[in-house]
């Protein structure tokens, strides 16, 4: 059924391609820049690059007070929006200006954008090149770079050159000339370069972002960038990212701000996740998050993304081992639930005094004994260790939790992979609720179902996808343009914090 699903998704994503072109550029007398968009829909030239696109787009590019737009030193970028998987805009470089079109990314630091000395890399024909030797303002430097983000890595070295973002002009910024784009990730993207929206600290060769420069050099009046991600797919504005200020049109009532707790990315303590309004108690205790506008879905650990893909109906993958070990052992985890040491009393992980980790035991399963097989094993009891206290908080009965347990065992998700869902059943999915500061945040399945096609050739995905970082960076949750499409979205670098307010 997956693979049938991916290949209908394919054929019928044609459809609703969408290539967004400038329109329009128009100076408002607040200061900002406003450009005007217009979509158009792609031939079928376009299949081959949509089909190979949304394989590789499923990971991420790796991880306020009101300041109004009323002066001059508040600048708007527009954002394209793709697919709603990829929001871009337009930068120039040089002097005279060289143009280039690349995602704000506030998951990554560095500018980089391909080189004309890029010769061997096939994605480089096909963007727009760098080409230093045509600008006047251009700069040596040379010292050789390397990023490997989620879904692709480049490689280069770095220059100086006037940057112009907007209306402002970043003089003398440090960028990466991309002379290495292996792979097709870069090759079918709509954008042809990165801007890093992202902490210094997470800078690849401590080069000084070009946000940074916007604030050091005054060409802000406040520290502050805030982003609106327009997701009517019948509106042709993509959105808007605007530097030094926010627009009040973009969003209702006011914003709930949490502290950066590990400057980085934009890093933040998350409470509790629910599912139709039942707590999951997968982050009772608090959670991290980040903010990044440079992943398309909304990304977490395979055990609550296994919640929700079966509160939602969405097809994962059939986990003998997870079923093994609830079939063997439910009864006993439930009669020694105890926090994370579960696992490890009836012998499926051993325990460290501080985590879990797979021990060398006979699988139950008729495959033979490995060091895979035993973590999975592990990792499997673990997942159904927390599916079960869930339950236990809900008073269900001991047969239906065992029941319950196994059903989560069918849904659980491929890393980095989007599951089909049944879009009949699409008005019926249950409101999925994050807690931030103290509110809830609630994403409809509107807000995280896509549906490609109309009629009977429609196809839907879940925006959820499962990524397990492990400790100490994780486990994590990035918020990416699934939420941050609902929910305006403050970065404010002055007071290192992110605010959320309900999109306009």
């Amino acid at each position: 059924m997956g693979t049938r699903f991916q290949s209908f998704l394919l054929v019928f994503l044609l459809s609703c391609l969408i290539l967004i072109s400038t329109a329009s550029c128009e100076r408002k007398g607040d200061g900002t820049i406003r450009i005007g968009l217009k979509k158009r829909k792609l031939d079928r030239s376009n299949r081959l690059a949509s089909q190979l696109f949304l394989k590789n787009r499923g990971g991420s590019w790796f991880p306020k007070d009101h300041f109004r737009l009323n002066d001059a030193n508040a600048d708007m970028v527009p954002l394209k929006n793709y697919l709603d998987a990829q929001y871009y805009g337009d930068i120039t470089i040089g002097t005279p200006p060289q143009k280039f079109t690349v995602i704000f990314d506030t998951g990554s630091s560095n500018l980089w954008i391909p080189s004309t000395k890029c010769y061997l890399s096939v994605a480089c024909y096909f963007h727009s090149k760098y080409k230093a030797s045509q600008s006047s303002t251009y700069r040596k430097n040379g010292k050789p770079a390397s990023i490997r983000y989620g879904t692709g890595a480049i490689a280069g070295y770095f220059s100086y050159d006037d940057v112009k973002v907007g209306d402002l002009v970043v003089k003398e910024q440090e960028f990466i000339e991309a002379t290495s784009e292996p792979g097709i990730t870069f090759l079918l993207a709509k954008f042809d370069g990165i801007l890093g929206l992202g902490f210094k600290e997470i800078a690849v060769g401590n080069s000084t972002p070009v946000w940074y420069n916007m604030v050091e050099k005054g060409l802000v009046k406040e520290p502050i960038f805030s982003f609106w991600l327009n997701r009517n797919p019948k509106d042709p504005e993509g959105g808007e990212i605007v530097f030094g200020g926010l627009d009040p049109k973009h969003f209702k009532g006011e914003h709930t701000y949490v502290p950066v707790t590990h400057k980085g990315y934009w890093q933040f303590d998350m409470g509790d996740l629910q599912i139709a309004g039942k707590p999951t108690g997968y982050c009772a205790k608090g959670c991290s998050a980040i903010a990044d506008s440079g992943t398309s879905l909304l990304t977490g650990p395979s055990t609550v993304i296994t919640m929700i893909n079966h509160a939602i109906g969405a097809q994962g993958i059939v986990s003998r081992e997870c079923k093994a070990v609830v079939d063997q052992y439910g009864k006993t985890m439930l009669n020694s639930l105890l926090a994370q040491k579960v696992c490890s009393q009836i012998g499926v992980c051993a325990f460290d005094g501080t985590d879990s980790v797979s021990m060398g035991i006979q699988s139950v399963v008729d495959d033979g004994a490995s060091g895979l097989l035993n973590q999975a094993m592990c990792s499997a009891c673990q997942m159904a260790a927390v599916w079960m206290e869930s339950e236990l908080t809900q008073n269900k009965t001991q047969e239906r939790i065992l029941a319950y347990a196994a059903e989560l065992c069918d849904h659980i998700p491929t890393q980095n992979q989007q599951s089909a869902v049944d879009c009949e059943k699409v008005s019926s999915m249950p409101i999925v609720s994050f807690t931030i500061g103290g509110r809830t945040f609630d994403l409809s399945p509107q807000d995280y179902i896509f549906k490609i096609g109309e009629g009977v050739e429609t196809q839907c995905t879940s925006g959820f996808t499962a990524m397990d970082i492990p400790p100490p960076r994780g486990p994590l949750w990035i918020l990416g343009d699934i939420f941050m499409g609902p929910y305006h979205t403050v970065f404010d670098y002055g007071k290192a914090r992110v605010g959320f307010a309900k999109a306009a």
